[in-house]
């Protein structure tokens, strides 16, 4: 497997991880868990908002689940945040829909991590392409990002009405 950008800079600073690949096509969350062949509680997307004062932070939520918008603006101490348009993913991260990582974006933004993560010793998310994710440890991945951890999603009974 090609070393991506985000896997150097885990190995710059010594952080443990596994690389995995399955076919690019496969974009869709719990697809990527079924390929894996892991829970997908414990593969996590990465999502880029935007705050009401045009602060962009990333939040990164088990696929298997939804962001509570409200939650996220609540950990960041913002009154409002909003998901990014898709096409304002790249330019501003330097990555695409589907392969987007918490780890090696363009500028460091404040991220969260759902507190989910903290009962796995792994988690994947993506290593910044499309077919390709790293299985870390939620402290590491915490530890390199400056990341918080906070409940930041939806109550199930509003996930699957969705």
């Amino acid at each position: 497997m090609i070393k991506t950008n985000a896997m150097r800079l885990l190995d710059a600073k010594k952080i443990p991880y596994e690389s995995f690949s399955y076919p690019p096509e496969v974009t869709d969350g719990e697809l990527v868990a079924r390929e894996l062949d892991e829970d997908a509680a414990a593969v996590f997307k990465t999502l880029v908002t935007v705050s009401d004062k045009g602060e962009h932070l990333v939040f990164c939520v088990p696929v298997c689940a939804s962001l509570d918008l409200k939650r996220a603006a609540k950990a960041a101490g913002a009154k409002s945040v909003a998901m990014i348009r898709q096409r304002e993913l790249e330019p501003l991260t330097g990555y695409v829909h589907g392969g987007c990582s918490p780890v090696g974006m363009k500028k460091r933004f404040r991220t969260f991590i759902d507190e989910s993560a903290q009962a796995f010793s792994d988690i994947y998310v993506s290593a910044g392409r499309r077919g390709c994710q790293m299985k870390l440890s939620p402290n590491g991945l915490a530890d390199y990002c400056g990341a918080r951890f906070a409940s930041l999603c939806a109550p199930k009974e509003s996930a699957e009405e969705a």
